[in-house]
């Protein structure tokens, strides 16, 4: 058996994994990388391997790092299953065309300088009906259903805790070869305990092999009890203020997480009433698919969703679909929390927001989520005062505020825990999914604690024969 880490080793994007066995090629995940633009596109534009030799894939969760490069997968031949939970198949529905009309529309506004300056224009990597044609390859799979995949090969989902739909992956493997039977977990996106929505990951047993997400290895998150004073700190300084409370928030889960946090807050009287806006229309239709799949969250979320008390629509708040009533929200007068994706601050609606809003002192930036290097919100997270947004650079003048305790991601100390409820021999670990200072110091710390584990951080292309 082989392992081909074709992705999302050494940075935190992309993430995409080669399982070669008895003949197969099992790919798990077919992320996007994002990061600079450049190296962006040379990156997703090509694959190190050829997708029409590849017989399945294996989706952990629907985030566009993980499977938002299976349009172009397909439409460079790929023509087998794509396998998922039935919440990770109907998140993709809607995410994977959304992802394809941003690069279409990158593309588009690239190919417009590109001619003015005379260069040769570009060809999008795949299109949005190359994402509607990929969503007929999935085959859904719950938690704790086994499912034969290939000759010695058997696939497992588990909870991952991480977004909607998350889910661990169990590859149960006989080599007929070398005559050896193991059992490889790929952890793909590790949740955090405590989650309001989620139940923590799920335990795994008898596992000899583990790839691992490292995003916050060697750092911690805030406690809940403190996000929450935070949160109301803010929101009454924007009505102090009379200004806006600026949130760029993935449309899938932190939104969702935002929402539910909010309406509690609020409920607890922690703030006076305040307009709040959603202004994604990706997160008001993965919102609708949270209430499709309540079978996902925990008891007490699916019983405010029954008893109508439904955490995601209290008073107040405003489900923006329309780019008019988008555009109005810059004429607010008044404290406002606008929640719009994306997350990183790459795309989407949340760039006309900073343009209008990051240059007033009165407005406060919420990160509330892991921004990957070089992209504009970790620029403005690591204070840079000049930021280029659709074109023109803006002063920061706003307050920049960061909030880690919303992130999906396991921290160090509980990405420690999460392995501790990992059981069987353990024999090799490989950690991905990290930037590589990230990736060093759980490496280190994993070795001390188990040193009968063979724990490395893997590296971009590297092959393992197990």
């Amino acid at each position: 058996m082989k392992i081909t880490f074709c992705g999302a080793a050494g940075t935190t994007t992309g993430s995409k994994h080669l399982i070669e066995i008895n003949g197969a090629k099992i790919l798990l995940d077919c992320g996007l990388y994002q990061g600079r633009r450049k190296e962006a596109m040379e990156r997703n534009s090509d694959f190190p391997f050829d997708p029409q030799k590849i017989d399945a894939v294996v989706l952990s969760h629907a985030h566009i790092d993980h499977a938002g490069n299976l349009p172009h997968l397909s439409r460079r031949g790929y023509q087998g299953n794509i396998y998922a939970t039935p919440a990770t198949r109907d998140l993709c529905s809607i995410m994977l065309p959304d992802a394809a009309h941003i690069h279409e529309s990158d593309i588009a506004w690239l190919n417009k300088h590109r001619k003015r300056d005379d260069l040769p224009l570009l060809e999008p990597n795949y299109r949005k009906i190359d994402a509607e044609n990929c969503m007929r390859q999935f085959v859904t799979l719950s938690y704790n259903r086994p499912m034969q995949l290939a000759d010695g090969v058997r696939l497992t989902f588990i909870d991952a805790g991480h977004i909607l739909g998350s889910a661990q992956v169990i590859l149960d493997l006989e080599d007929h070869e070398t005559k050896k039977s193991c059992r490889l977990l790929f952890s793909g996106d590790v949740g955090r305990p405590g989650n309001d929505l989620l139940e923590e990951a799920a335990a795994s047993e008898n596992v000899d092999y583990v790839i691992m997400e490292s995003t916050y290895g060697g750092r911690k998150h805030e406690l809940a009890a403190q996000t929450s004073e935070h949160i109301c700190h803010l929101i009454r300084e924007i009505q102090m203020r009379g200004s806006h409370l600026i949130i760029p928030a993935f449309a899938v889960e932190r939104t969702q997480q935002l929402l539910y946090t909010l309406d509690k807050l609020r409920s607890e009287k922690c703030f006076a009433p305040v307009p709040t806006y959603v202004d994604s229309p990706l997160a008001v239709r993965a919102t609708e698919i949270f209430r499709l799949h309540l079978e996902d969250l925990k008891p007490k979320v699916r019983e405010a969703v029954f008893m109508r008390d439904d955490p995601f629509g209290f008073e107040g708040l405003r489900l923006v679909r329309s780019v008019d009533e988008s555009k109005a929200l810059n004429k607010i007068k008044g404290p406002a929390i606008i929640i719009s994706a994306s997350g990183m601050a790459e795309s989407g609606r949340i760039l006309h927001h900073l343009r209008n809003n990051v240059s007033n002192p009165d407005n406060i930036l919420l990160f509330v989520g892991y921004c990957a290097e070089n992209t504009l919100g970790w620029k403005l997270r690591s204070g840079q005062k000049h930021v280029n947004i659709l074109g023109d650079e803006f002063t920061v003048h706003a307050d920049i505020e960061t909030l880690d305790s919303f992130s999906g991601h396991a921290d160090h100390d509980e990405l420690m825990a999460y392995f501790s409820r990992i059981q069987g021999p353990k024999r090799r670990v490989f950690l991905v999914h990290g930037e590589p200072e990230r990736s060093n110091v759980l490496c280190k710390a994993l070795a001390e604690k188990y040193p009968e584990s063979q724990v490395e951080v893997a590296g971009m292309l590297q092959a393992v024969e197990l």
